[in-house]
């Protein structure tokens, strides 16, 4: 069965090391050419990642060496690995190609810098998340404390997501920002989020953030990090599932996918170790659901939540 996943950090953890990661069939990366392959994902978002401690100034310049390395060392080397730059690109796919999405995880990278924003949109990136988990100019992430939510250069930042069919991320943001961007947002997504009813979390949404994602559209892709699928123990697929159920019990089932965070976390729910093993999850959740749900979860829920120009 297809996959779509919504997160993953092949790109972050690719520049990090320079060019010394091939993604073809590098054993660092969970989400290399060939793992994607056997796991049979049909698209994989990349997400841009700056790290923390690079100077303000430079950020920018990094998110775009990223991007760099996604076109000659995943796209440029691999001719089945197609970018996909529109919503409708997704129907184009051939049954063995693999669409190829950036996202961005963090507007530090922008500053105050609108025009860098648009030069990322302008660039293929379809996705934006706000903040990592502290704070920036644009809103508070959840590791931080000053309460502030969602700024005014925030407000214009989603207003501008919405205007280009753009997905606004609130995976990584605070309470109070999430809400603020609930107001403004008509096409909300947490691309790599889970219950925190289950594991209490600050990544995690609250039932009442869950239900509002879903009344308005909005699309969860579940992660397979262990704090956030457990709290204490070894956190197992069946503990994932539990998420992805109560996620159904509240009206979810139509706005559920994956998420991973493949390289991007130093382990991962048991059984389900990279990308080559998605189908030992499909072939799990096939035990819990029925199959057109299951398919809803892989991939249709993702095609179906896509942003559309909405009258």
């Amino acid at each position: 069965m297809k996959i779509i996943d919504t997160h993953c950090d092949a790109l972050s953890k690719m520049w990090r090391t320079k060019e010394t990661i091939e993604f073809y069939d590098s054993s660092h990366l969970k989400t290399n050419f060939n793992r994607l392959q056997i796991g049979q994902v049909s698209l994989q978002c990349f997400a841009i990642f700056v790290p923390q401690h690079i100077k303000k100034e430079d950020k920018f310049q990094v998110a775009l060496e990223q991007i760099k390395l996604f076109h000659t060392e995943i796209l440029a080397k691999h001719p089945r690995v197609k970018q996909v730059t529109s919503w409708n690109d997704l129907d184009n796919l051939k049954p063995n190609e693999i669409g190829g999405m950036l996202t961005l995880e963090g507007l530090d990278v922008i500053g105050n810098d609108l025009t860098k924003l648009i030069t990322l949109y302008d660039l293929g990136v379809m996705t934006i998340g706000l903040t990592w988990n502290g704070s920036n100019l644009c809103a508070d992430g959840v590791e931080e404390d000053r309460g502030i939510g969602l700024t005014k250069l925030g407000e214009q930042v989603v207003n501008l997501n919405n205007q280009h069919l753009v997905w606004t991320d609130v995976s990584h943001l605070s309470e109070k920002s999430f809400w603020d961007v609930m107001d403004v947002a008509r096409y909300p997504i947490a691309s790599h989020s889970n219950s925190k009813a289950l594991c209490d979390h600050p990544r995690n949404l609250t039932n009442q953030q869950a239900d509002t994602l879903f009344k308005n559209n909005g699309f969860v892709g579940v992660t397979f990090y262990p704090p956030y699928v457990k709290s204490e123990g070894v956190a197992t697929v069946e503990d994932l599932i539990g998420h992805i159920d109560h996620f159904c019990t509240l009206g979810g089932v139509k706005n559920i996918g994956f998420g991973s965070d493949f390289d991007g976390i130093e382990s991962s729910v048991t059984g389900l170790k990279d990308a080559s093993m998605y189908q030992n999850l499909i072939n799990k959740l096939l035990r819990y659901f029925k199959e057109e749900e299951v398919r809803g979860f892989a991939y249709r829920n993702f095609l179906k939540h896509r942003p559309t120009i909405r009258s």
